[in-house]
C-alpha cells in the first residue's frame, strides 16, 4: 500500500470513529471530541488533495455517515473461456463490471444490475467466487469496501455495449489482458482460477 492509500485509509478510519462515537455520545463533551475526530479526518484528505478543509466536509455532510465499510459487487461474465470487462470512464482502465450495492437490493442484485448498467446485457449471478478487502488489493480508494465477485451467466445472443460509465467493454483472454484499473491487477487473474475450479470458493482474505 502507497504511502497515500494509507492516509486514505487512516482518514476513512478516523471518519469511522467519529462518526459512530457522535451517533452514541450522550454528552455534549464526546460529541465535541468527535466532531473534532472528522474534522482531521477531512484535515488529512484535504491536505493530500492540496484543497480546503471546508470543501471536504462539506462531501461528508452530503455522503452517508461512515460507520461501517462500504460492500460492492462485481459481475464475472465469461465467454470462450475470455472475460468481459470495461473500460472505466474515471481513469482509463480495465475492470470487471461492478459497483456499491443500493440499499434494498441483494449482493448478487447489485451485481446483475452493475453489469447491465455498465455493458447492457441481462445476466444471471449463479455464484459467489469470493469476497475482497480493498484494503489487502491495491484499489487506491479513499474508502473502505468489501467487494463481492459473482460468476455471472450471459446469454451468448447479447452484444455488450459501453454504458454511461465506461468507454469501452470486450472479452478478455487470461494471457492478454489490457491495462486493469488497481485493485484488479491482482483480482481479475485469481477470478480465472477461481471460475475454472482451480481454488476453493468462495474466496476470502484470510486472517492475518
Amino acid at each position: 500500500m502507497s504511502f497515500q492509500d494509507e492516509m486514505y485509509m487512516i482518514a476513512d478510519e478516523l471518519r469511522s470513529i467519529a462518526n459512530s462515537g457522535a451517533y452514541y455520545a450522550d454528552n455534549d463533551y464526546d460529541r465535541a471530541r468527535y466532531a473534532r475526530a472528522l474534522s482531521l479526518s477531512a484535515r488529512i484528505v484535504a491536505a493530500m488533495e492540496e484543497r480546503p478543509e471546508d470543501d471536504v466536509m462539506a462531501e461528508y455532510e452530503k455522503g452517508p455517515d461512515r460507520h461501517t465499510p462500504f460492500v460492492a459487487a462485481e459481475a464475472a461474465v465469461f465467454r470462450d473461456g475470455r472475460m468481459l470487462l470495461i473500460r472505466r470512464e474515471d481513469n482509463g482502465l480495465w475492470a470487471m463490471p461492478g459497483g456499491v450495492t443500493e440499499v434494498g437490493e441483494t449482493w448478487a442484485q447489485s451485481a446483475e444490475r452493475e453489469l447491465r448498467e455498465e455493458t447492457g446485457v441481462t445476466g444471471t449471478a449463479t455464484n459467489l467466487l469470493g469476497v475482497f478487502d480493498s484494503r489487502l488489493w491495491g484499489s487506491r480508494t479513499k474508502y473502505h469496501i468489501y467487494a463481492s465477485v459473482w460468476l455471472t451467466e450471459v446469454g451468448d445472443d447479447q452484444t455488450p455495449i459501453a454504458g454511461p460509465e465506461t468507454t469501452g467493454v470486450g472479452f478478455f483472454a487470461e494471457d492478454s489482458l489490457p491495462d486493469l484499473s488497481p485493485g484488479h491487477v491482482g483480482r481479475v487473474p485469481l477470478v480465472f482460477r477461481l471460475s475454472r475450479g482451480d481454488l476453493q470458493v468462495p474466496y476470502f482474505d484470510a486472517a492475518t
